[in-house]
């Protein structure tokens, strides 16, 4: 399974690893299909990197507590 890893980076609660400074925890939306992923994206360059994909608001919610971000404060890029 190529992708198996990536969605397993996180979950259970603790602590995700990013630069607040330089980062911005993301939900990305896909126009077309809707699938949505969390990750952060560079504030200087604009780049997006994954951490894995979501389907329900509780996953968008446990993303948010492992950042230690409100979950109303993460915005939605397309």
């Amino acid at each position: 399974m190529l992708f198996g890893k990536i969605g397993k980076k996180g979950q259970g609660g603790e602590a995700l690893k990013w630069d607040p400074a330089r980062e911005e925890p993301v939900v990305k939306k896909s126009i077309c299909t809707g699938e949505a992923t969390v990750g952060f994206v560079d504030r200087a360059t604009g780049r997006y990197r994954d951490v894995r994909k979501v389907t329900t608001p509780a996953e968008i919610a446990l993303f948010a507590e492992e950042t230690g971000v409100e979950p109303g404060k993460i915005r939605t890029i397309y």
